[in-house]
């Protein structure tokens, strides 16, 4: 999947654990379902911010969860 999207080996590792850190956060708040079925909005997410040049797992989980939430808010508005 993420080869498909023409992520670099290197920053797979990178997404994956950010994604899980997101996923994780999002799914205890109840903002997405609790299921092993990737989002793939927080996923685009995610890859669209490491583009820009965010390689911290931490702050690029965050930033995805600031982002997602903010796209849910103007979705249910």
């Amino acid at each position: 999947m993420l080869v498909e999207r023409g992520l670099q080996a290197m920053n797979v590792e990178l997404v994956s654990d950010s994604y899980a850190i997101a996923a994780n956060y999002l799914r205890r708040s109840g903002a997405i379902p609790d299921t092993l079925v990737t989002n793939e909005r927080l996923l685009e997410i995610i890859i669209k911010l490491l583009q820009r040049g965010e390689f911290n797992k931490i702050r690029l989980a965050n930033k995805a969860i600031a982002r997602f939430e903010a796209w849910s808010g103007a979705r249910a508005a």
